[in-house]
């Protein structure tokens, strides 16, 4: 298949440098050979992602050999995608901008997983709610998705106040980026307090929160430690009406040539790779929260459920999923209403996980 110009002149040099597998070499061995890249520099990921390499290299007994190149070695992630989707490159991951991949929002619609539990059910490649609706946004691009690894939720950190209510929310003046679901929620649980919201790039969030520009924004718990947001803030709640989730896929017509017995080595590997990267970010996300909570003149808020719910209200999410969601929605799956489905469901799981958690 024809290369992107940048992908053909970066695996190029790659291969002049005896950086890939050239032939000849141990690689050349199996009977397939996979390169997966990955664009971000996110070593607890890389992790997951090795991991995943490993297990398809031992349940495959050495058929499928697969090459991960970190850091954007193969290209940034757009590159990355082009990439994929002609077949370039086999693997990457992504996360799912509706630029790229129309049904991407529905990844990350605000309220739809708030915990590690919940996310084990939604996103379970065991036919979850969220797995099954991103096979087919990915199929639709002509990928096959393998695996979700998942950050963890985003909740809202700022400089003046505990943050609880709508009620908080008076006068200040927060960055958001252009993921529209997120500003719509913000935007609607801020409404008639004075709020402001305004775009930054995230590299810039520690000194704009250092000079003032901002009073807060959205972020998690690895950013607030590994990017030292907690330097310039007073106040994080764990709001966690956002889950940050990324998808691991493949070519979709390299897929579809394997033979049956290696499809089910490749998907055993991946589903365990999935358990895998939620074990070792939670574990982490646990580190971090421990860290914050003793850190002094920082305060973590942890809400309530009620609290939760009241904000959630507050943020008229309904009207979200009609607005950007429905269209999609409607378009593959006509007539049989499934953004009210996919939102009862995606109730149901919350409902379950609270139940278990008293």
């Amino acid at each position: 298949m024809k290369m992107k110009p940048l992908v053909t002149f970066l695996v190029a040099a790659l291969l002049v440098g005896g950086i890939l597998a050239a032939p000849g070499s141990a690689a050349a061995d199996a009977e397939y050979q996979w390169t997966f890249s990955q664009p971000w520099v996110r070593p607890l990921a890389n992790k997951a992602y090795q991991y995943f390499i490993d297990k398809t290299k031992e349940y495959t007994k050495g058929r499928v050999e697969i090459k991960l190149y970190i850091d954007g070695l193969l290209g940034n992630h757009d590159e990355t995608f082009h990439g994929v989707q002609d077949g370039s490159m086999t693997i990457g991951t992504f996360s799912p901008y509706v630029n790229l991949i129309p049904g991407g929002m529905l990844n990350w619609m605000p309220w739809t997983t708030s915990s590690w539990e919940e996310a084990e059910i939604a996103f379970n490649p065991d036919h979850g709610v969220l797995y099954d609706i991103m096979e087919d946004a990915y199929n639709e691009v002509g990928m096959h998705t393998l695996f979700h690894v998942s950050q963890g939720a985003y909740g809202i950190g700022n400089t003046v106040r505990a943050f609880r209510t709508s009620a908080d929310l008076k006068n200040l003046k927060l960055r958001v980026s252009s993921s529209l679901a997120a500003v719509r929620a913000l935007e609607n649980m801020g409404k008639g307090t004075g709020m402001i919201l305004t775009t930054l790039p995230w590299s810039e969030i520690y000194n704009a929160l250092s000079r003032g520009v901002v009073d807060g924004c959205w972020s998690m718990w690895p950013s607030l430690v590994d990017e030292r947001h907690y330097e310039v803030m007073k106040f994080y709640t764990d709001l966690n009406f956002i889950w940050d989730n990324q998808n691991v896929a493949m070519n979709k017509a390299i897929w579809d040539k394997l033979s049956a017995d290696l499809k089910a080595a490749v998907t055993k590997a991946a589903i365990e790779a999935q358990h895998y990267a939620n074990e070792i970010h939670r574990k982490a996300e646990n580190d971090y929260i421990q860290k914050l909570e003793k850190e002094p003149g920082f305060t973590v808020v942890h809400l309530t459920d009620a609290e939760r719910d009241a904000l959630r209200e507050a943020s008229n999410v309904d009207a979200i999923w009609k607005e950007l969601c429905d269209p999609w929605l409607e378009k593959h799956y006509p007539g049989k209403n499934m953004s009210a489905k996919l939102q009862k469901e995606l109730a149901d799981i919350r409902a379950k996980v609270r139940a278990a958690k008293k």
